[in-house]
């Protein structure tokens, strides 16, 4: 079995990246809905969705990008996530909000494969109060 510190995330397939990112994303939003308060599994699911929807991931790597949050390696991370063609179709979004979240996963992925933990934190916690401020719409 390969550890993923043999995982080199530079030369890593961005859609495997995202993957990575989705994953880690959904945990750290459940994690932070559970502290809230919130219990019950449809209340959780309805909350929750007002994070990792592709609408929603799509604001917030835009607003990442707007407020100068991102470096140059991390431009280029997103860039890369946002160019990689999946070969399936977004159900819910338009290709351009799917390919936006797609890249915010991947630079998450991208952080936690790079064991970057202070900045993954940091990214993870930064996404969650945009969605807050925003009234999670």
């Amino acid at each position: 079995m390969v550890s993923y510190k043999e995982i080199n995330p530079e030369l890593l397939n961005s859609l495997a990246l995202a993957y990575m990112g989705d994953a880690i994303y959904e945990a750290k939003v459940r994690h932070h809905l559970l502290l809230k308060g919130s219990v019950r599994p449809n209340q959780l699911h309805r909350e929750s969705t007002k994070f990792v929807s592709a609408k929603a991931q799509s604001y917030i790597v835009h607003e990442l990008m707007n407020q100068n949050e991102l470096d140059e390696r991390e431009e280029v991370v997103v860039k890369r996530g946002r160019n990689a063609k999946s070969g399936s179709t977004p159900k819910n979004t338009d290709v351009q909000t799917y390919r936006y979240s797609t890249a915010f996963e991947a630079l998450l992925g991208y952080h936690y494969l790079s064991e970057n933990d202070e900045r993954l934190e940091y990214l993870m916690k930064k996404s969650i109060q945009l969605i807050e401020e925003r009234g999670g719409n």
